[in-house]
């Protein structure tokens, strides 16, 4: 029943207007649409909805992401717009100057992916990622 469904994701955010200053000037992203508690994006793959919450996001995973072609440039371009990246060193998983390289990804994907992550303005934990062949 799902296969042919549209795919959206939902963001929560406890400021609004803080959330939509931070993926318009940070992200490069607007709203295409408005309603009373909620926004909703457009992105080449699809759509997420940032909506007001009062629960607190718990930051332990990566809640979005998007798959960029060039994961450098992009995170080179995020940087210079303000956004931080997340620094691990962790036992598979260490990121050189904000990227980490991945083994393992699905078949039709490549061999591996290399992965970037931040947070929003709101405490999720996004990511980008490059699928990438040796």
């Amino acid at each position: 029943m799902l296969r042919n469904a549209k795919n959206g994701k939902p963001a929560s955010s406890q400021g609004p207007n803080r959330a939509r200053a931070f993926y318009s000037k940070k992200l490069g992203l607007d709203p295409v649409e408005q309603r009373q508690g909620g926004l909703r994006y457009v992105c080449a793959g699809g759509e997420f909805a940032m909506f007001v919450s009062a629960g607190v996001q718990s930051g332990t995973h990566t809640q979005m992401g998007w798959e960029v072609e060039d994961i450098e440039a992009t995170v080179r371009e995020l940087r210079a717009r303000g956004v931080e990246f997340e620094t691990y060193d962790l036992p598979g998983l260490k990121t050189v100057d904000g990227i980490a390289d991945i083994q393992g990804n699905y078949a039709s994907k490549g061999i591996g992916e290399r992965g970037a992550w931040f947070r929003d303005s709101e405490g999720n934990l996004l990511g980008i990622g490059q699928p990438f062949d040796l």
